[in-house]
């Protein structure tokens, strides 16, 4: 391997290879790399710490992440090992499987559509609010899918969404579970709200292509994303991501302007159920006071290219680069 180049991908620096400093023995590694600017670490070994002194290149997967990665709040302990190789530190966006969430393809879908004819859009929100028990289907309807955990933020949309219920004509649906906090929570508001608001614990894939295909907005207001797939697959389906200004959400996503009309979604900065709230209202009066704003900014969501073609270029330059260190 003495001519071979490495490159380290990170995903999610919130996850760490931790071990205690007898899996060095265990490893086979030596002991010299128990250092602190090798693998040590509070006392231990990391193993992700390691990767990143010793890599050719690094890489993660949005480009903004590769910045936030590098400053106290998202460095998670490692802010100043990236810093220290920042110039081999590559963002780059992952790409999604642009066939297999296709609204012109899709097979569980009620109806397929395009940007050209989204007339079958609004069939797949008629089919699912009747089937989901959702009696307004003229109102905006807002979905969200995740992982109900602390990255995703769904503590300040549980808390949020009372009251946007109460205030505002809108419909609410959720797939997902996690925490069982947060999926009490979650039902609990299903109930609250009968014919408004529908909840399913659990995971069902093609559940989650008709959510894509019926809402009207999407919800994602994470703490930190390293990059994140639902909002590009919501943006292929015209359903408006609503996202916190993070990671790979502030790379996908365009803000809308409400004096031009431009965009692609709407992005928030401070995550709280009041900053939610609001963006929530502010999605709700571009549907009813701004609809040509609201199919705009459809056709030019699913217009955004995020297939990997870009993508594995990118990491072909990346793996030339860590080959050209070697040489």
């Amino acid at each position: 391997l003495r001519n071979s180049a490495s490159v380290l991908t990170i995903h999610n620096l919130a996850h760490q290879g931790y071990a205690h400093h007898s899996i060095l023995d265990y490893a086979g590694l030596p002991r010299w790399l128990f250092q602190e600017n090798k693998m040590e670490a509070c006392g231990g070994v990391n193993f992700l710490k390691g990767g990143i002194y010793f890599s050719n290149k690094l890489t993660t997967v949005s480009p903004n992440y590769a910045k936030e990665i590098q400053t106290n709040t998202h460095g998670c302990g490692l802010d100043s090992h990236l810093r220290f190789r920042s110039g081999d530190l590559i963002g780059i966006l992952n790409g999604i499987d642009d066939e297999i969430w296709d609204p012109q393809t899709d097979p569980h879908i009620t109806a397929r559509y395009s940007v050209k004819n989204l007339r079958g859009k609004s069939l797949c929100k008629k089919d699912f609010c009747r089937e989901h028990g959702l009696r307004d289907g003229d109102a905006p309807l807002f979905t969200a899918i995740a992982r109900f955990c602390e990255q995703k933020g769904l503590d300040a949309l549980a808390e949020a969404l009372p009251a946007a219920l109460d205030s505002m004509r809108i419909c609410f649906a959720l797939l997902g579970s996690g925490d069982p906090h947060l999926q009490w929570q979650f039902q609990q508001i299903a109930e609250r709200y009968p014919g408004r608001a529908f909840v399913r614990i659990g995971y069902d894939e093609i559940l989650a292509h008709k959510m894509k295909a019926a809402g009207d907005f999407f919800l994602m207001p994470s703490r930190f994303e390293p990059c994140g797939l639902s909002q590009m697959y919501a943006l292929r389906y015209g359903t408006l991501p609503i996202v916190r200004n993070t990671g790979g959400l502030s790379d996908t996503v365009k803000n809308y302007d409400e004096k031009t009309g431009a965009g692609t979604g709407f992005l928030f900065d401070h995550l709280s159920a009041k900053s939610l709230y609001d963006v929530i209202g502010w999605a709700c009066s571009t549907y009813y006071d701004r609809p040509t704003h609201k199919k705009a900014l459809m056709r030019r969501a699913m217009g955004e290219n995020f297939s990997w073609e870009k993508s594995v270029q990118r990491y072909r330059d990346c793996y030339e680069w860590a080959l050209q260190m070697k040489r």
